[in-house]
């Protein structure tokens, strides 16, 4: 074990408004600092409305928080449970200071995303040491868990989820359904400097081998970009026209790229992409997100275990290991990376 024990788990999330008139305010914090024009987060700001101005994620993240506490409970881990985000309430830094009060010393941050790239791991580490930095030499030490994409636990709640949709077909339908797995797209400037891509690829191959799916694409989703700028490839709602010409009938979605149905979930393929592919003649189903599986709530307390008691198996699937606790000082470089509004 360390030198100094961890006494606090943290849970570390993008975060999102709960109020029509935090969704502007919200945006503005998301977007501070980027050339975004004003009709684009008008834009994004009635995908909110649409929703009551509610983002769907901060109550997914309390479900998960408590599945999270009886997971703990249940393994003999009494480490107290925290939640901070990094764009709306409860914000890092005062999560931090609540925290900091509470005599925590050194915390284990549990971020939501799978995936190595700036925004999704990188950024968060920046969060940490910069809300550190405003509250002084008395701040919470505040560690990052390991990247999980490879990790059996999510990919057993990804495949058990998209086995889930799989089975609302007639059994002579399902074989013949493509499996669409997307993600949040990035600019490919940003790709070309993170191991994103190769991640999520790697989740989607052995999602697919658990879930006995033989063939599938990675697409992706939700791109906020100028035009001009080249983003990853296929968008899904390009890939729903090229199937629909190809006469197929049915297609299902599964959004290994987030582990929440948080709004670019819910809008982006609930709302846009069904629409789209009812108007294109396709029967789209999408196949939940991890949220609280219980695969997924144990995966948690395994990434914890492994710091806590060292000498815990890393558990990990395929052939690339379990990723490294420490990222490079020079990882995933911030260059072109777009804000996300979740």
């Amino acid at each position: 074990m360390s030198e100094t024990p961890y006494d606090a788990v943290l849970l570390l999330s993008f975060g999102g408004p709960e109020a029509p008139d935090q969704v502007m305010p919200f945006l503005e914090r998301v977007l501070r600092g980027r050339n975004v024009p004003p009709e684009r987060m008008r834009e994004v700001a009635h995908h909110y409305e649409l929703f009551g101005g509610v983002s769907p994620i901060n109550g997914q993240n309390r479900a998960l928080l408590a599945a999270l506490r009886d997971e703990l409970d249940a393994h003999g881990i009494a480490l107290p449970l925290y939640w901070g985000n990094r764009n709306w309430h409860s914000l890092l830094l005062d999560t931090l200071r609540e925290m900091q009060a509470k005599g925590v010393r050194r915390a284990l941050a549990f971020v939501t995303s799978a995936y190595a790239s700036y925004s999704g791991c990188r950024q968060y580490r920046e969060d940490i040491r910069q809300a550190r930095e405003a509250l002084g030499l008395e701040a919470p030490r505040v560690d990052k868990l390991r990247l999980f994409y490879n990790h059996p636990g999510f990919v057993e709640a990804n495949a058990a989820r998209l086995r889930a949709a799989l089975g609302q077909l007639p059994v002579e339908r399902r074989a013949r359904a493509p499996v669409a797995f997307t993600a949040h797209s990035v600019p490919v400037a940003v790709a070309a400097t993170s191991a994103y891509e190769g991640q999520l690829r790697e989740t989607c191959t052995l999602v697919a081998a658990a879930a006995g799916v033989p063939a599938w694409r990675l697409v992706f989703q939700s791109r906020s970009g100028p035009p001009s700028q080249p983003w990853l490839e296929p968008d899904v709602g390009d890939y729903l026209r090229a199937l629909a010409a190809e006469g197929v009938r049915d297609v299902v979605v599964a959004p290994v790229g987030f582990i929440s149905d948080h709004m670019e979930v819910v809008y982006d393929l609930d709302t846009e992409a069904r629409e789209g592919a009812r108007g294109l003649g396709l029967n789209l189903l999408r196949a939940g997100t991890p949220g609280t599986h219980p695969a997924f709530v144990a995966m948690i307390r395994e990434l914890i275990d492994e710091r806590l008691r060292p000498g815990t198996p890393r558990r990990f699937l395929g052939s690339h290991g379990a990723p490294a606790d420490e990222c490079e000082d020079d990882c995933c470089p911030a260059s072109a990376c777009p804000g996300r509004p979740v």
